[in-house]
């Protein structure tokens, strides 16, 4: 009875766009335990440098970042003189960003429920690691589309294959890098691809993708590839005149250096 009175009262909460933190417990894993591993330091500062070298121009544009995890993202678009408004469902990660940024606007969102967001819409979405842990990442598409004004920066786990698939998956709810709903996708590029072009007017796939293990640059040959597939996606309003950026899927792409 207890615990069905606590998932009530989450529930309105998160419903208000609220949430409810909780203390860490003793011996509990803290979110940086994790997110600053050097493992994932590696990871985030490998697709940081990627992004850097597309030369998208950001700087002092409003951004929304959906998924933050803990804020190592956000750095990228503070640093640069953005105004950022940094979302977040699970509540140990919403006390971490609360405490790195206590001047930053940081919002609870829950992406398979999102809700009204003030300050919307924003010249950049910044969706990096979320989409993949979503069980609905269209509904999620269609929410970052009505508050994206100019240039959604997407980066997400995808499926090897041609046709559009979007293979669920189950995922470790408990778990603060998995999904929050305990359900997510391993989309194919096609389905990711199609899902953008109907939302925004221009998509593009990089020539690069970033120096990880996880990156694939040969999407035909996928016996090679034995780890986690990733790509980037970049979305746009208007045309972006980028050398770096092609506007169809390709299946050869080079390792960014």
């Amino acid at each position: 009875m207890q615990i069905k009175l606590k998932k009530i009262v989450r529930a309105l909460a998160n419903k208000l766009g609220y949430d409810i933190v909780r203390a860490y417990r003793p011996n509990e894993i803290k979110p940086s335990e994790i997110f600053h591993s050097l493992k994932y330091l590696r990871f985030t500062a490998l697709k940081l440098e990627h992004l850097a070298s597309l030369r998208i121009p950001v700087a002092g544009m409003s951004v929304l970042e959906v998924g933050a995890g803990i804020g190592d993202h956000s750095r990228y678009y503070i640093d640069r003189g953005c105004s950022i408004t940094i979302t977040e469902a699970r509540s140990e990660n919403l006390k971490y960003l609360k405490m790195r940024y206590p001047h930053i606007n940081v919002q609870f969102m829950d992406m398979e429920r999102p809700s009204l967001l003030d300050s919307s819409p924003f010249d950049i979405t910044h969706c990096y690691g979320l989409l993949y842990h979503l069980k609905n990442p269209e509904q999620a598409l269609e929410f970052i589309s009505n508050n994206t004004n100019n240039i959604l920066f997407l980066e997400t786990c995808v499926s090897f294959g041609e046709t559009e698939e979007l293979n669920p998956v189950a995922e470790n709810q408990n778990h603060v890098i998995e999904a929050y709903s305990g359900g997510g996708c391993r989309p194919t590029r096609s389905w990711v691809f199609n899902r953008l072009q109907a939302l925004f007017k221009y998509v593009y796939i990089p020539k690069t993708q970033p120096n990880y293990d996880e990156f694939p640059i040969d999407w035909i040959h996928t016996e090679k590839h034995k780890s986690q597939k990733r790509a980037v996606f970049i979305a746009s309003r208007e045309k972006l005149e980028n050398e770096m950026l092609i506007p169809f899927l390709i299946n050869k792409q080079e390792r960014h250096e």
